[in-house]
């Protein structure tokens, strides 16, 4: 990390000015899930560079365009993403629970999804073939990761801490170490076990799909 990312963290720090790091995070989180690429490195920026709240909002709304795009691309192969779907119905019956039922049921389908480990990136294509409204698809979406959002956002935090430490030439107290892994590990245990219950809901929504 010393001489990996710390480095390229002072070196942006140091060169871009919050206004035009805010920019270069909105857009890359725009642009970033149509392009089928990562988000989490944008999120680390807004987490080191605004903290929680103001890097919240910044993220929120770029990832409510974000997801958005793939959706109304995803319209346009609507017949060829469903005929992929046809292949793998297994995987597939995950993300048709979102299709199913009425607005609130399809949001909250969407919402466990989203928390649970399915690959987003790929469900912003296919989430439009399964037939779910786009309100239901667009608020079940931010509800649903705004753990991981928080998870990622710490993640930037402790990292721009490690990256103070070593440009200031000064290693971290112990307090401040327990403090950051205490705050990660309640983070990241928190996020777990709603991840958990998001995958236990998800399974009984299709069990009750399956019994209809």
């Amino acid at each position: 990390m010393d001489k990996g990312i710390i480095p390229i963290i002072n070196w942006e720090m140091k060169t871009f000015s919050k206004t035009k790091l805010a920019l270069v995070v909105f857009g890359s989180l725009t642009i970033f899930p149509s392009l089928l690429l990562p988000s989490s490195p944008s999120m680390w920026v807004a987490g080191m560079t605004f903290g929680y709240a103001y890097g919240f909002l910044l993220v929120i709304g770029a990832v409510a365009i974000g997801v958005s795009v793939p959706y109304f691309i995803g319209s346009l192969f609507y017949h060829k993403i469903q005929v992929w779907l046809d292949r793998y119905p297994k995987k597939a019956s995950v993300i048709r629970l979102a299709g199913e039922g009425d607005s609130f049921n399809q949001f909250r389908a969407v919402a466990f999804i989203r928390i649970s480990p399915f690959p987003y990136i790929v469900y912003n294509y296919c989430a439009v073939a399964t037939d779910v409204k786009y309100g239901p698809y667009l608020l079940g979406t931010l509800v649903g990761m705004v753990p991981e959002i928080f998870v990622t956002l710490y993640t930037g935090i402790f990292i721009k801490t490690l990256a103070d430490a070593s440009y200031d030439q000064q290693s971290l107290t112990a307090s401040q170490i327990i403090l950051n892994l205490a705050g990660f590990g309640i983070t990241a245990t928190t996020t777990a076990i709603v991840t958990l219950y998001a995958k236990r809901r998800l399974k009984e929504l299709k069990m009750e799909e399956a019994i209809v």
